[in-house]
């Protein structure tokens, strides 16, 4: 028995919910977001609330039970809220900066990186060396963030580089703390 699955989903004001079969589509004042999910699933609508239930006991139904209704409340809270990452840039010459909607980084290599936002994401940067995602999909949005710590992930000597915010960095000892070790 989930109980994740069980609870059912209040709808917030302002947001609209469409279920039609398997398929979720919300609306709200930050967007529109529709996904579609696994048959085995059934999804009602009843008096401001979305219930999530299974159609049968199989593995399969089980393990997808608390993860639709995660998933559908993640597209509400998206649509009413939106979610945002937070990236620091660490490092002697690292910076970032916005062109238009598109983001640039200098960090370490010959040319700078220019990245453009996939659909539905904003980039905004706070100085030098924050950068903010933002969206109304928090896959899209954390997925986005990972893309970009990607272009170069925080060194484990010096720890330049771009890192969530919060995110700490467990230094390594260099060669020099090894041999006075010896």
């Amino acid at each position: 028995m989930s109980r994740v699955g069980n609870k059912p989903i209040a709808i917030p004001k302002g947001v609209q919910v469409t279920v039609s079969g398997s398929s979720v589509t919300t609306k709200g004042p930050k967007g529109q977001l529709t996904q579609t999910f696994n048959p085995v699933i059934t999804i009602t609508q009843k008096e401001g609330t979305v219930i999530v239930a299974r159609t049968d006991e199989e593995r399969l139904s089980r393990s997808l039970h608390g993860l639709t209704r995660t998933l559908i409340y993640n597209m509400l809270e998206g649509v009413e809220k939106g979610y945002q990452k937070s990236l620091e840039i660490v490092g002697v010459g690292y910076r970032a900066s916005k062109q238009g909607d598109r983001l640039v980084l200098q960090v370490g290599t010959s040319k700078p990186m220019d990245i453009a936002p996939p659909q539905n994401i904003q980039f905004d940067v706070e100085g030098q060396n924050r950068v903010h995602i933002r969206g109304i999909d928090k896959q899209l949005v954390g997925q986005t963030a990972a893309a970009i710590r990607s272009k170069r992930p925080p060194d484990r000597y010096k720890g330049k580089g771009i890192r969530y915010v919060g995110e700490v960095v467990k230094l390594k000892p260099g060669k020099a703390a090894a041999k006075k070790k010896a």
